[in-house]
């Protein structure tokens, strides 16, 4: 099925400029076609139309992917009397004690937290074979880093970052070739705001055309 994602504003990442009105056409799991949303409705009438707040842009890599899921624990929801609801790390974790099996429960959460933050793909090597389990099943790309990145980890991949820096490619040209349709949509007005805001104002993440979060 066809599928037309469009916001009020299309940000590509590279050197076009921001396109009002912008939209993506997804044919399965690839992005079929880039341009104006009046444009791809037209030679497309019968494509589904997904109309979402703000501006799309590409999807981030969070720099943190060891950091965040394998030496932090995320607590479930019924453990935040006891735990609270931020990662754990450090002595706290060594105290918890981790078996495989919440260690996996735990990359669920932290990934499914990535997700809500406009996040398609994680750097840095991951060794736990429940957490590159979670990490694959939500169909997040991993990629090398050369060192850990300066900075306490964040889930947020626009802190101290800017778009260019975080995402992980631009999104494809008006004449994409099998490109993936792999994107994020953020519920601010340009990307000034999206640099001011941060990537906690994710609406929706789209990985190889599969929505993966949609903001409640």
């Amino acid at each position: 099925m066809l599928t037309i994602h469009t916001a009020g504003l299309l940000v590509t990442g590279d050197r076009r400029p921001a396109l009002a009105g912008g939209a993506i056409l997804v044919d399965g799991r690839t992005c079929a076609a880039v341009g104006p949303y009046e444009e791809l409705a037209a030679a497309h009438p019968a494509a589904r139309v997904r109309r979402w707040p703000g501006l799309i842009a590409p999807g981030l890599v969070n720099p943190y992917g060891p950091e965040l899921l394998e030496q932090a624990y995320h607590p479930d929801p019924r453990e935040a009397g006891e735990l609270g609801t931020e990662p754990i790390a450090g002595e706290a974790l060594v105290a918890l004690a981790l078996g495989d099996a919440r260690w996996g429960a735990s990359a669920r959460r932290g990934v499914q937290r990535m997700l809500a933050h406009g996040t398609v793909a994680v750097a840095g090597q991951l060794s736990r074979p429940a957490v590159v389990d979670a990490v694959q099943r939500a169909g997040l790309a991993q990629e090398g880093r050369f060192e850990r990145p300066a900075g306490p980890p964040s889930l947020d991949p626009l802190a101290g970052r800017s778009l260019a820096e975080a995402m992980v490619r631009p999104l494809p040209s008006d004449a994409p070739h099998g490109q993936d349709a792999t994107f994020a949509v953020f519920g601010v007005p340009d990307e000034a705001a999206l640099t001011a805001r941060g990537a906690g104002t994710c609406v929706a993440t789209v990985v190889a055309g599969r929505l993966v979060h949609r903001r409640r």
